[in-house]
């Protein structure tokens, strides 16, 4: 069975136990406070070090903003958010620790204090208090611009070999993943996941993703495999790894660093990833391109708005016919629910408006729905 590991060294390996082929509902309370009067770091320009197009160059001009970091329960990596003492790593790798300690690529070393966490996105923040010498801030570059077979490293801290650096490709982008659990069964998703085949192994979670302009791109979070080392019961790399967008961080981050938690945008609805020819045709569908609406959450968003769900059997069992076709966001076309995740995680806020184009009956129909927030 695949499986999908957190790439941090654990003493005991965590697991990610869901297929990524699941991906029930999104999910509500009252709205947050407005994301964008969140205050973000000073900009930090790339390339700050001219590069001379090797690789090792840009190795020495990022590294100074690349951390490890070891907990009482396993080690993990992490890098430099801002000037005033925040790195970003993976919720994963500090979670439930008495301790973390940050190391940095000087060898200076400090004790941090974790401010902020987001399961769903397996993010979250460490304070440290370290001289001012120590913090180089890394420039965050934009996960929208990135394309599939583009050249992306990883650096990190995998076994603990702090400061290794891996090289790969963007092999997948918008992939989706279950996130926390929710209310009524099934899973809440995190989207806009960078797949890469950089090597990516246990000690990598929380380091940061690269473009050759020495941008970070995204986080280093998981490996998707079915081998493990029979001696160690570590997760063998098998070139299917999985980096958090950067696009994300930057929504999440500094409210994080402001509130100490990140309230996502919901709408309510559970549709699938991937629906087989076979589903398309008992469906009725006339287009293979959108987000088929399996389920409303009753009282949720999608709900109160008039969104509807599959209420006539079909020849396959537990698939209902009937429901609408989400087929543009806000006049974005939408091709699959996990485009429909990305764009609603990426760009909204609970308390949003925000139009959903359907297909019902062989009629367009756009209908406005007012975000809430996961419960």
């Amino acid at each position: 069975m695949k499986r999908i590991i957190p790439a941090a060294l654990i003493l005991t390996f965590a697991m990610l136990a869901c297929q990524l082929t699941e991906i029930p509902s999104l999910s509500p309370p009252e709205p947050g406070p407005a994301i964008q009067t969140v205050p973000s770091p000073k900009p930090v320009p790339a390339n700050p070090i001219p590069l001379d197009g090797s690789l090792s160059s840009l190795y020495q001009q990022v590294i100074p903003g690349v951390v490890s970091i070891r907990t009482d329960t396993g080690q993990g990596s992490g890098f430099v958010y801002d000037d005033q003492g925040h790195i970003v790593t993976n919720q994963h790798v500090v979670e439930g620790a008495s301790t973390v300690e940050v190391a940095f690529s000087s060898g200076y070393k400090a004790y941090g204090t974790v401010i902020g966490s987001d399961d769903d996105a397996d993010i979250a923040v460490v304070k440290v208090d370290a001289p001012a010498g120590e913090f180089h801030p890394l420039p965050l570059g934009d996960s929208k611009t990135l394309q599939v077979g583009q050249i992306v490293v990883a650096i990190g801290n995998p076994f603990g070999l702090s400061g290794t650096m891996t090289l790969g490709i963007v092999s997948g982008l918008g992939r989706t993943q279950p996130a926390s659990q929710a209310a009524g069964g099934g899973f809440f998703s995190t989207a806009d996941i960078i797949q890469t085949d950089a090597a990516i192994n246990p000690g990598n979670s929380g380091g940061p993703l690269f473009n050759l302009n020495g941008e970070v791109v995204g986080i280093n979070q998981s490996i998707r495999t079915n081998n493990f080392n029979e001696l160690t019961g570590n997760a063998v790399n098998s070139g299917v790894g999985f980096s958090i967008s950067i696009n994300l961080v930057k929504k999440i981050v500094p409210v994080l660093i402001r509130d100490g938690k990140y309230e996502y945008p919901y709408l309510g609805i559970t549709s699938s990833s991937d629906l087989s020819l076979d589903e398309i045709e008992a469906l009725g569908l006339t287009t293979y391109k959108g987000a088929y609406v399996i389920e409303v959450v009753p009282g949720g968003p999608a709900d109160q708005a008039g969104i509807k769900a599959g209420d006539t059997p079909t020849r396959l069992q537990n698939l209902n016919a009937g429901g609408d076709l989400i087929v543009a966001f806000d006049g974005n076309p939408i091709a699959t629910f996990d485009e429909l995740l990305s764009y609603l995680i990426t760009t909204k806020s609970p308390g949003d408006k925000v139009v959903l184009t359907v297909l019902r009956g062989g009629e367009t129909i756009d209908i406005t729905v007012t975000l809430g927030k996961r419960p």
